[in-house]
């Protein structure tokens, strides 16, 4: 290298080398060599872990069929030689020579004792061993079988002493020691015998219908028959007088019994009816039920260990203290099969125990699906197969094709003995005993469990059997038990007695009607007379017999407007109506009351559904006029200031059911008033916020909600969403005033609005197709209708009207094509048979060209007007306005929409002889076009007879159709319109007549006073001035008709502003028009000619300078009537 010479530095950058063709052929090929050996060496991997697998998966079978092979050879041989053992150990027992009779060595010497007593309990262990094994192996059964039943055989004999031969009298005690204490080691976990008896009676249905063939029914009866009485032998020899928390340790056969036995999905199901009534027998239940509560901790901790173990309650839906609950249900109820005519309880049962043991299991069965999150979990799983999933979801009681539906609806059918009315009545009863079928217990052993029963224990009992149900049953629900409590007679009235002297006790008003503890007596004397006289309890009239209440209604009269007369109880209104124990919510409620406040406002809610306006208003039962009013205040304060303290989930249960009953109560008295406006809003009369947050908050949460978002579901906030009624009607309208100036500016912020003037919808109408020319040019619009709208108005000819719009022509096009829209003769509404005359959607209105788009389309003009605060001169049907806040309506609105009807219905309910000479089906006609169709109210409806049994289905079903059915295509496709504009979340701050009311401003008369304070004067005139003061004296001489004419004329609307004038944008203006009148006119009387003119999109009336009443009456009137102004002005 040539050191002188210099490097060559390239200031351009460093260049990519180049390279040859050769050689990025070469390149090429050596990648494509690399790629090549790559594939054969992943294919031959493959192929290697193939064989490999294929080798150890031979392998692992192979050796498990030897094994299995082995063990069967081996098996075999251990099942002969037990045969063998146990035939012969069961001849020597028929043997009276001592030297041949195994059971002799019981009674010998001591040595003797001890070998026959460590020897029977070995045979014991194995014997149980075998009913397991026997529980498992369904292959080679007909040898088993019989090595079974010789060892079930042997251990019946080996704990009956009188079985024994050769003993007599003077070794019968010895006998009977030994036996003992066989029987007691049976009951010890060191046997086994529970849990093996356990895993044969699971598996009797999964093996019987394939072993029929196989083993004899009777000799599987006599294994099963042996089997119930080895399990029930240890109770005989307890003494159920003294059984205390110092008799019970961890090897109790009553625990034993309880962890395994009564934890077998559907037991009884499992057993012959005949071997049934040994496991009711009080004797069994007795020592369970005291032994479940007294080591209460040590059973559940078990029970839950049972879900982690292999053994055969190991189920995923329903765990093993879930099977206990029903199981127990169906022993104290000698109901096995889910039989609705069983009896209720059985004779002799502890009602006391019964309801605490139950209520412990329902408890702790809640606690375990609250912890695994069951609401979720059935949301996920309840349209999978139970048969994909990889747990075991009843290895012995449910095969892989068993349905989760399925699985629930055959645990939940266990529940039926609860939702009869005998068994409520019964418990009932037992309440006012004197406690003469009360196991007497010794003060030492006594436990607080032991009291005699009471109210408190059976509503805790059904409002833990209400979570159940409404936790577990997806469809019904808490139905079944709802339907029974309703119409128990008497019982809803129990409730509120309770209520009313644990939570009124210090109000000097309850003597009104509260009865002394003897008269509770002699009412539920009275009311098991009435049940056993009834029979059958039909709800024909079931609601006349509620006890005391009928003969009350009669005796004390309570009109239903009596409240709106001031009366000594509402002098302070507001406190009396905030009732002080509920000032805190679920928090301040005892415990004990909490559960029959739970019960109460579930059952009076279900009740309250099926109550008409005859029953609550006029014969008032089952509560008078004066105790709802009470509960109305109840509930109001309770669900108020427990939204408001913020209440747990553990209060969840209650505050639903305190809300569905407080919404119920407050809708009808919207609809037929028997509350004074205060109750309402007491709890809220110190702590409303101001409008403008309650605002905020409103859209925050309703956005979450939206979201689902469960958090908001019951915080502070909600108050706005779920009881907005503790607001004044007033605030209410701020409040949906100031969410719509919210959306105005999140939409100019998103650029939806820009300079005023611009963005808006042009259009151009012919007020002779007003309705069809705005269907066209406005109803693709959706949600962009909250745009301003620009109208022009053109003659029949074509020819433009005179007039700019700036917001008065817009008003005038909303207001006359809702008036068109709207009215009967075109054929989409129609008005109710009442004197009020509401709107209503027409059933042929779905037959018009574009009829359900007609009708979405007047949902948008009526979201308009709402958004933009223009009042219209109509007002909807409360049924149809329902729909729209998303409320579902009951049988007495039907009143409302058709009386004829409602009154039929009442009839049909109410007739007293046999409905069938009615001749009613469960069908409705309707007619259309001049044909008639007939409508199935029900599947087969047209075959199905109404009767005195069915009719309260067929007239809820008859009102269901018409109420909701009926008028649902209608009100979706006009929810779907007015949506577009205002969102749902703003509609449901108000109710049916409210709604109304915010859309019309109500039937009222212009208030001239409230107008003259808000009217502003321009062009030289004052409050002062002559004219205006004759103005004023024409305009209250007015007729009210004439009146809403004049503010139609200056306004566009004749209805005026909904708080009242000073809510009118821009203000009520009058503006001088000076007309020059020449000098003898006036002197020779005359006036001015000219009329009043309007400029109605600044609210202003044009007024010359009139100098008599009589000229300005005659011009005003002339002007309002004629429809005309613009081109006057």
């Amino acid at each position: 290298m040539d050191g002188t010479r210099k490097q060559q530095v390239s200031l351009r950058g460093a260049s990519a080398k180049e390279i040859t063709r050769d050689v990025l052929l070469e390149k090429v090929n050596r990648e494509r060599e690399l790629r090549n050996h790559a594939k054969r060496a992943a294919a031959a991997a493959l192929l290697i872990q193939r064989v490999w697998r294929r080798f150890k998966v031979t392998k692992m079978v192979a050796l498990q069929t030897r094994f299995s092979t082995w063990l069967q050879i081996a098996q075999s041989k251990k099942i002969h030689s037990m045969k063998i053992c146990f035939t012969i150990l069961l001849e020597s027992m028929n043997s009276s020579d001592s030297k041949q009779n195994f059971c002799f060595l019981a009674i010998g010497t001591p040595e003797e004792r001890r070998i026959w007593i460590y020897q029977a309990r070995r045979l014991t262990s194995l014997g149980f061993s075998i009913l397991s094994e026997f529980s498992e192996c369904i292959s080679g059964a007909q040898n088993l079988n019989i090595v079974t039943s010789l060892a079930m055989r042997l251990l019946v004999i080996f704990t009956d002493p009188k079985g024994w031969k050769g003993i007599v009298d003077d070794n019968r005690q010895d006998a009977d020691l030994a036996a003992k204490d066989l029987i007691q080691f049976i009951g010890s976990n060191k046997s086994g015998s529970y849990l093996s008896i356990a895993r044969y009676i699971s598996a009797l249905d999964n093996y019987s219908c394939q072993t029929k063939s196989i083993i004899p029914a009777d000799e599987l009866f006599f294994i099963t028959a042996s089997a119930i009485t080895l399990a029930v032998r240890p109770f005989y020899l307890m003494n159920i007088d003294v059984i205390g928390p110092d008799m019970l340790d961890d090897n109790h056969a009553a625990k034993q019994y309880i962890v395994y036995l009564l934890t077998i999905p559907s037991l009884l199901q499992h057993l012959p009816s005949v071997l049934q009534p040994a496991l009711r027998h009080k004797s069994i239940l007795f020592p369970c039920f005291k032994t479940l509560l007294i080591l209460k901790e040590k059973v559940l901790m078990e029970m839950s260990e049972l879900v982690q173990s292999d053994n055969l309650v190991a189920f995923r839906e329903i765990p093993p203290v879930g099977w206990a609950l029903t199981n127990i249900i169906c022993l104290a109820t000698g109901n096995g099969n889910g039989s609705v005519n069983a009896r209720s309880l059985n004779q002799g049962l502890d009602y006391a125990l019964y309801v605490h043991v139950v209520i412990t299991l329902a408890e702790s069965l809640l606690a375990h699906l609250d912890n695994i999150g069951w609401m979720r979990k059935k949301r996920k799983t309840v349209q999978t197969d139970a048969g994909t999933s990889t747990d075991p979801v009843g290895t012995v009681m449910y095969d892989g094709e068993a349905t989760y539906e399925s699985l629930i609806m055959s645990y939940m059918d266990q529940f039926r003995p609860v939702t009869q009315p005998s068994h409520l009545t019964n418990l009932l009863a037992s309440i006012n005993r004197d406690g003469t079928n009360k196991v007497e217990t010794p003060q030492s052993n006594c436990l607080p469990c032991l009291k005699k029963l009471d109210l408190f224990d059976v509503a805790l009992f059904y409002s833990n059997l209400l979570r159940v149900f409404s936790t577990l049953s997806p469809i019904r629900g808490s139905l079944p038990v709802l339907n029974m409590l309703s119409f128990t007679p008497g019982f809803i009235l129990q409730l509120w007695e309770v209520l009313e002297v644990s939570l009124f006790s210090g109000d000097k008003h309850i003597s009104v009607y509260h009865t002394s503890g003897n008269a509770k007596h002699k009412t539920f004397e009275k009311m098991q007379k009435q049940i056993s006289k009834d029979g059958g309890n039909r709800w024909v009239n079931v609601l006349q017999k509620f006890t005391g209440k009928s003969q009350a209604a009669s005796d004390v009269t309570d009109p239903v407007g009596s409240y709106s007369e001031p009366s000594r109880e509402n002098e302070d209104s507001l406190e009396l109506w905030d009732v002080e124990p509920m000032r805190h919510g679920p928090q301040g409620i005892p415990k004990d009351v909490f559960s029959v406040l739970h019960l109460f406002c579930a059952t009076y809610s279900h009740l309250l559904s099926v109550l008409d306006d005859i029953e609550f208003y006029e014969k008032q039962v089952p509560f008078r006029l004066e105790q709802q009013r009470r509960i109305a205040s109840m509930l109001n304060t309770l669900v108020y200031n427990g939204l408001s303290h913020g209440s747990g989930s553990h209060n969840k249960p209650l505050m639903d059911c305190a809300i569905r009953c407080l919404h119920l109560m407050y809708e009808r008295d919207c609809r037929h008033s028997f509350c004074p406006p205060d109750l309402w809003l007491a709890p809220a009369r110190k702590s409303r916020p101001p409008i403008a947050v309650a605002a905020r908050t409103h859209e925050v949460l309703s956005a979450n909600l939206r979201f689902d978002d469960s958090s908001a579901a019951l915080s502070a906030g909600s108050v706005i969403i779920i009881t907005p009624h503790v607001f004044p009607f007033e605030e209410r309208v701020e409040m949906f005033r100031e969410l719509i100036k919210m959306d105005k500016a999140s939409r100019k912020m998103a650029g939806e609005i820009s300079e005023p003037g611009s963005r808006a919808i042009e259009i151009v109408v012919c007020r002779g197709h007003i309705v069809e020319d705005g269907f066209r040019q406005l109803n693709s619009l959706g949600s962009r209708l909250k745009s301003s709208i620009h109208v022009s108005f053109v003659s029949e000819c074509g020819l433009p009207e005179a007039g700019l719009d700036y917001g008065g022509l817009s008003k005038e096009f909303l207001t006359d094509l809702s008036k068109a829209a709207f009215a009967p003769e075109y054929g989409l509404f129609s008005q109710t048979s009442t004197s009020d005359r509401l709107l209503i959607p027409t059933a042929s209105a779905r037959y018009l060209d574009n009829g359900l788009q007609m009708i979405e389309f007047l949902g948008r003009i009526v979201g308009k007007a709402l958004y933009e605060g223009i009042l219209l001169d109509y007002s909807f049907s409360h049924v149809f306005v329902q729909k729209l806040l998303g409320r579902y309506s009951f049988l007495d609105e039907l009143s409302t929409l058709d009386p004829e009807i409602y009154r039929n219905l009442l009839y049909v309910k109410n007739y007293e002889g046999d409905v069938k000479e009615l001749c009613l089906d469960f069908t409705v006609t309707e007619e259309s076009f001049g044909k008639r169709h007939v409508i199935e109210l029900k599947s087969g409806g047209k075959d199905i007879s109404v009767t005195n049994e069915n009719k309260l289905q067929y007239i809820h079903a008859m009102a269901d159709y018409k109420l909701n059915i009926q008028i649902l295509p209608f009100s979706n496709a006009f929810y779907r319109g007015l949506t577009d504009l205002i969102s749902p979340s703003w509609l449901k701050l108000f109710n049916a007549s409210e709604f109304n009311q915010l859309l019309s401003g109500g039937n009222y008369d212009i208030d001239i006073d409230d107008l003259k304070n808000n009217t502003r004067y321009t062009g030289g005139y004052n409050e002062r001035s002559k004219t205006i003061k004759i103005f004023w004296e024409v305009v209250k001489g007015f007729k009210p008709d004439e009146r809403c004419m004049l503010l139609k004329f200056v306004t566009s609307c004749s209805r005026a502003p909904l708080l009242g004038f000073k809510y009118l944008q821009p203000a009520f203006t009058i503006h001088k028009v000076a007309c020059d009148v020449p000098l003898w006119t006036t002197f020779g009387g005359q006036d001015v000619d000219r009329l009043p003119s309007a400029s109605t999109c600044y609210n202003t009336l044009k007024l010359p300078t009139y100098k008599r009443p009589g000229t300005l009456r005659t011009k005003l009137l002339y002007a309002i009537t004629s429809n005309a102004g613009f081109e006057l002005s």
